[in-house]
C-alpha cells in the first residue's frame, strides 16, 4: 500500500516537473500581456515611470558627486526619499505633496528647535521630561486635526510629515550637538528633491488633473448619449421580436449599452481630480485652455446629474430583452414619442459633450432640448390616454414604466443642459459667431417689358410683326439695365 502511494507521488511530481516549463511560459506571457494592455490603455503611465526614474537619477548625484556630498553629507538621502514619496502621476498631485512636505518640514523643524531650546532651560534632568510632554501634546493635537474632513482632504500628508519631522528633531536634539546644521541639511535636501519633482512634472510631458476631469465629464455625457440614441430602436425591436437576440455590440464585441455603468462609480475619481485641479483645494496652476480661476467645482454638479441620469438608465436597461411585455396596441401608441424623446436626449447630450470638449458655446443643444420637451408632452399625453382607455393595467405597466423613466431622463438632460450653459458662462467658452454674409447665389434676371405692334413710317400698323421690349434687371447690379428689341413673327407664321 505504501509502495503504491509512493509511486503515485513520484508520478505526480514527475508530471509537475514536465508541465512546469509550459505553465511558466503561459504565466510570463500573461504578465507581459497585462503590462502591454496597461501601457496601451494610457501611454502616459509609461512616460510617468521614466520621469520618476529620471528624477531619482538626478537627485542621486548628491551622493555620487563628491563636491555635492561634501556639502550635504548623509542628508542627501532625504532628497531621494522625497522624490519617491512626493512624485505623483498628475501635476496637481505632485505640487500638493511637494508643498505640503516643504511647509510641514519647515514648520516642524522650527518648532522642534524651539522645543529643544525650551527644554534645555530645565536642566539635564528636566529636559527629557519636557521634551516628552511637548512631543505628546503636539503629536496628539496634530493627529486629532487629521480627523477634520477638510484637513484630511487637503493637508493630511502635510500633517503627517509635521508629526514625523517634529518628533525626529525634538527627540534627536537630546543627543545631537549640531542640531541646527543637521536640520538645515535635511531641509535643503528636501527642498531640492521637491523642486526637482515639480520641475520635471510641469515641464516634461505634464499630466494635468484639470484636463483629465474636463475630458472625463465630457466622456460621461457621450456614454449617456450613446445609450439613449440607440435605446428606442433596440427596446421596441426586442419587444416585437421576443425570440430574437438583439445585437447591441460594437466592433470589438463589447456592448455599447454597458458604457454608462462606469459613470455610476465616477464620484470618487471626479472629487479627487477636482481636489487636485482646484486652486483652493490644492495647487494646480492655470494651463492651456483653463484659466487660473477655472470653475473646477462646477464639474461636480454636472457629474452628479450625469450619475443621476445613469441610475435612471440602469432601470430601463433592465427592460431590454425582458420576458414581460406590454400589449401591442399600447406599445404602438408610445413607440413614436419614446423613440423620438430618447433620440433627442441622446443628440442633446452629444452636442453638450462636444461643446465641453471644444469649449464652445453649447447653444446648439437648445433645439434638441426643445424637441425633447415636445416629445415628452406627447408621451405623457399618450400615457394618460392609454391608462384611461385600457382597464388592464398589468398589460401596460412595463411599457408605461419605461415611458415614465424616460420622462425623468429627459428632465435630467434638461438640468445637464442648464449646468453646461452655466459652466460655459463661468469658464468663458468661445461664442459661436453666426455668418453675416449670405453665400453667393447665382445671378438671377428679373424681366419686365412691353409688347407693342410695329408701325411703318406712314403710321400704318402691321399685324404681322410685333416688337417686344425686355428690360433685364440683375440682382447683383440693379442699376444696370439692358434693353433688347426682338422681332418675333406672329404665331403660325414662318
Amino acid at each position: 500500500m505504501e509502495i503504491g502511494s509512493t509511486a503515485q507521488n513520484k508520478a505526480r511530481l514527475f508530471a509537475g516537473f514536465k508541465t512546469f516549463p509550459a505553465e511558466l511560459k503561459a504565466k510570463i506571457t500573461s504578465i507581459a500581456k497585462s503590462f502591454k494592455r496597461l501601457g496601451q490603455d494610457d501611454p502616459r503611465r509609461v512616460t510617468h515611470s521614466f520621469k520618476v526614474g529620471f528624477a531619482l537619477s538626478l537627485v542621486s548625484l548628491l551622493y555620487y558627486a563628491r563636491p555635492l556630498y561634501d556639502g550635504f553629507g548623509v542628508a542627501g538621502m532625504w532628497a531621494v526619499l522625497t522624490v519617491v514619496v512626493v512624485f505623483e502621476f498628475t501635476v496637481g498631485g505632485t505640487l500638493s505633496k511637494c508643498l505640503n512636505r516643504g511647509f510641514a518640514t519647515f514648520l516642524a523643524g522650527g518648532l522642534g528647535l524651539g522645543a529643544d531650546y525650551f527644554a534645555s532651560l530645565f536642566g539635564k534632568k528636566g529636559e527629557p521630561i519636557v521634551l516628552g510632554i511637548l512631543v505628546f501634546l503636539l503629536a496628539a493635537a496634530a493627529t486629532f486635526i487629521r480627523f477634520f474632513p477638510r484637513m484630511k482632504a487637503r493637508y493630511d500628508y502635510g500633517v503627517l510629515i509635521f508629526i514625523l519631522t517634529f518628533s525626529m528633531v525634538a527627540v534627536s536634539g537630546y543627543r545631537v550637538d549640531e542640531l541646527v546644521v543637521l536640520a538645515h541639511q535635511r531641509l535643503s535636501t528636501i527642498i531640492l528633491g521637491g523642486a526637482t519633482c515639480m520641475l520635471i512634472s510641469i515641464f516634461i510631458c505634464p499630466v494635468w488633473a484639470g484636463e483629465d476631469l474636463h475630458n472625463a465629464v465630457a466622456s460621461n455625457l457621450e456614454k449617456l448619449a450613446t445609450f439613449l440614441e440607440g435605446f428606442g430602436g433596440v427596446y421596441f425591436l426586442s419587444c416585437r421580436d421576443e425570440g430574437s437576440d438583439v445585437d447591441s455590440k460594437d466592433g470589438n464585441g463589447k456592448s455599447f449599452f454597458q458604457g454608462y455603468k462606469s459613470i455610476m462609480n465616477s464620484k470618487n475619481r471626479e472629487e479627487s481630480l477636482v481636489s487636485l485641479a482646484s486652486l483652493h483645494s490644492t495647487w494646480e496652476p492655470g494651463h492651456g485652455r483653463f484659466r487660473l480661476r477655472h470653475p473646477w467645482k462646477h464639474y461636480l454638479k454636472i457629474g452628479a446629474l450625469a450619475r443621476q441620469c445613469a441610475y435612471h438608465i440602469e432601470v430601463i436597461n433592465a427592460c431590454i430583452g425582458s420576458h414581460i411585455h406590454a400589449s401591442e396596441e399600447f406599445k404602438g401608441k408610445i413607440e413614436g414619442p419614446c423613440s423620438r424623446m430618447s433620440a433627442e436626449c441622446g443628440r442633446a447630450l452629444k452636442a453638450l459633450a462636444t461643446s465641453m470638449k471644444t469649449m464652445t458655446d453649447p447653444s446648439s443643444a437648445k433645439s434638441n432640448v426643445e424637441n425633447t420637451k415636445a416629445a415628452m408632452k406627447d408621451l405623457m399625453f399618450a400615457l394618460k390616454a392609454a391608462s384611461v382607455e385600457n382597464a388592464d393595467f398589468l398589460a401596460i405597466a412595463p411599457a408605461a414604466a419605461v415611458g415614465s423613466v424616460l420622462v425623468e431622463i429627459a428632465r435630467c438632460v434638461e438640468k445637464i443642459s442648464e449646468a453646461v450653459h452655466e459652466l460655459s458662462e463661468r469658464a468663458h467658452f468661445c461664442k459661436t459667431v453666426e455668418p453675416t454674409v449670405s453665400p453667393e447665389k447665382p445671378q438671377q434676371l428679373l424681366h419686365r417689358g412691353i409688347i407693342r405692334p410695329v408701325s411703318d413710317a406712314t403710321g400704318d400698323v402691321h399685324d404681322e410683326n410685333v416688337v417686344i421690349t425686355i428690360h433685364e434687371i440683375s440682382t447683383d447690379s440693379p442699376e444696370n439695365e439692358k434693353v433688347d428689341q426682338h422681332r418675333v413673327p406672329k404665331p403660325g407664321q414662318v
